[in-house]
Order: C-alpha cells, then sequence, then structure tokens
C-alpha cells in the first residue's frame, strides 16, 4: 500500500463538526461522545437483533412498551460499555490513530466526571429493571461483570470480540426472558448465532487497528487471525447462518424467514468478497453495512411469524 493511500481516508471515531457539535451545549459534548451519541451505528448493532428476538418470542409483534424499554436499554447499556471502556483504555486510546480524539483521551473530560457519569447511567439502567419480569432482573445482573471485564480482555486474549459479542446480544435472552419468562434452545442458538456474526463484523472492524494493535500490545482477533483473516470470518459467518437456519426450523417459521435468510446469506457473501486486509476504510464501511444484516433479521423474524 502506498504512502499516499494510507493518509487518504480519516479513520478518527470522532468527528468534530456533527450534529453534537453544532446542536448540543459544549459542556455536553464530551458526555455525548464519550457514551457514543454520535456514533449510533453500535447501538443499532445492539438493538436490532434483540428487537428480531422480541419479534420471535411474540410470535409477532411485540408491545410498544416491551419495544420502547428493549430499545432504551440498548441506547443506555452500549453507552454504559462505551464509558467503561474509555476508562479503561484512556492511556492506549492516546496512542492509536483512530480514537486519539476521544474525550477523556483528549482532555476534554476528566476521569473523576467520567465516572460520576458512568454512575448516572447505571442508576437509569437500574431503573429499567422495573419495567421487566423478575426472570429479566437477573439476566440483566448478570451482564454487568460482561460489560465490565470487556476492556481488559484484549490484554490477555486474542479473542476479546467474543466476550463483546457476547455482551451486545444479550438482550436476544432477555427479549424472551420477558416475553414468554422461557429461554428455549432455540433462542439460544439464535443468540450464539449473533455472537458469532459480531465475532466476524468485530474482526474485520479490528483490522483497522491492528498495527498500533502490534505496538502496544493489545490483542485482538484481527491479530490472531492475520492473513487468514478471510477464511475465519467466513467461518464464523457459515455457523452464523447454520444456527440461525436451526432456530427457524426449531421455531417453526414459515418459509419467508428463510427467504429473507438466504438474502443475509448473500450479503455476508458479498462482506467476504469485498473484505480486503489493506483498505481499513473499506472495512468501515463493511462494519456498518451490518445494520442491513440486523434490519433483515427482522424482516425475516416478522416474515416467518406473521406469514403462513
Amino acid at each position: 500500500m502506498s504512502g499516499a493511500r494510507q493518509q487518504k481516508p480519516d479513520l478518527s471515531d470522532m468527528r468534530h463538526d456533527d450534529w453534537v457539535a453544532r446542536y448540543l451545549p459544549a459542556a455536553w459534548g464530551p458526555y455525548a461522545r464519550l457514551c457514543r451519541l454520535d456514533r449510533p451505528v453500535g447501538t443499532w448493532l445492539t438493538l436490532l437483533p434483540c428487537l428480531a428476538a422480541l419479534v420471535q418470542a411474540a410470535e409477532g409483534w411485540p408491545t410498544l412498551f416491551r419495544l420502547f424499554i428493549f430499545s432504551l436499554g440498548a441506547l443506555l447499556m452500549r453507552g454504559v460499555g462505551c464509558t467503561i471502556n474509555d476508562i479503561f483504555d484512556r492511556d492506549i486510546d492516546s496512542k492509536v490513530e483512530r480514537t486519539r480524539f476521544r474525550p477523556l483521551t483528549s482532555g476534554q473530560l476528566s476521569l473523576k466526571n467520567a465516572l460520576w457519569f458512568l454512575f448516572g447511567q447505571f442508576v437509569v439502567c437500574g431503573l429499567l429493571l422495573f419495567a421487566v419480569n423478575e426472570y429479566s432482573r437477573w439476566l440483566a445482573v448478570l451482564l454487568v461483570p460482561i460489560v465490565i471485564v470487556y476492556p481488559l480482555c484484549k490484554r490477555f486474549t486474542y479473542w476479546p470480540q467474543i466476550v463483546l459479542g457476547i455482551g451486545f446480544n444479550w438482550g436476544m435472552l432477555m427479549a424472551w426472558s420477558d416475553t414468554q419468562n422461557i429461554v428455549p434452545l432455540a433462542a439460544i442458538a439464535m443468540w450464539v448465532g449473533a455472537v458469532l456474526w459480531q465475532v466476524g463484523y468485530d474482526s474485520i472492524y479490528a483490522y483497522v487497528d491492528v498495527r498500533d494493535d502490534l505496538k502496544l500490545g493489545v490483542k485482538s482477533t484481527a491479530m490472531r487471525f492475520g492473513e487468514h483473516g478471510k477464511l475465519w470470518i467466513s467461518g464464523f459467518y457459515v455457523a452464523t447462518v447454520l444456527l440461525w437456519l436451526y432456530t427457524g426450523i426449531a421455531l417453526h417459521l414459515s418459509w419467508a424467514y428463510f427467504l429473507v435468510l438466504a438474502v443475509i446469506t448473500a450479503h455476508l457473501a458479498w462482506q467476504m468478497w469485498v473484505f480486503s486486509l489493506s483498505r481499513p476504510d473499506r472495512n468501515f464501511m463493511l462494519f456498518r453495512s451490518n445494520m442491513t444484516v440486523g434490519v433483515l433479521l427482522i424482516v425475516a423474524s416478522l416474515g416467518g411469524t406473521l406469514i403462513n
């Protein structure tokens, strides 16, 4: 890759000319960026599989109240995860091209204020527990240590994306526990499929940072896969599709689910066709394209439950 190509794309995950800068008071901006309100892709990737699980658990349309609670929960818990991540990684982020402008790293926000903000987010999340059943409350409590430990995983394992996938998609299990007070094997298979899907697409994202990570001694699946990334990620995507196929069969979903699942499979195959180890800017695009997979998963679930 030429030096000119390396310098072209701006891979920073912070923007200083976006809606946060234009519309929020200056004092609020660092907090909004700390919980990634300015980067909604992660929130959508948390929420969309959860909504698909809600549809499957409800065998059709979930209640508006449950949709609201789980949507708010996805937004808040993703913000909690990002805040914890930036607190632990504040020294590392200053040395990584993509993360050097984050609020704690750039000095826009003090550690003390970040901790208070984290506490406030946990309080609001705690209030949401009153809106779900007891089974789901215990599942929510189990999620907390997963969210806290994730940023530390990259220091001792090449597989932090697995922990991230478990936490990101935890709402799928809660969707079943709150709707039906059970989490059947088919729902667990759907969740495991989502975890493996996330390991795949987050590994694509990890290739953006791999050079910085090597210098810092930070681990990721991208470093584990190396030049064989396309083969590894393809394997995770194949496993995802097979698990989602099993879920459709086990839940007796209609032909519409399997039709849309075929479209999802084609999209994931397209990702692997386009994926390139030498094009980090393209990898960002592929990472974002997984929102399409999430939307298709909801469409598949609706079609599978509502169409005979």
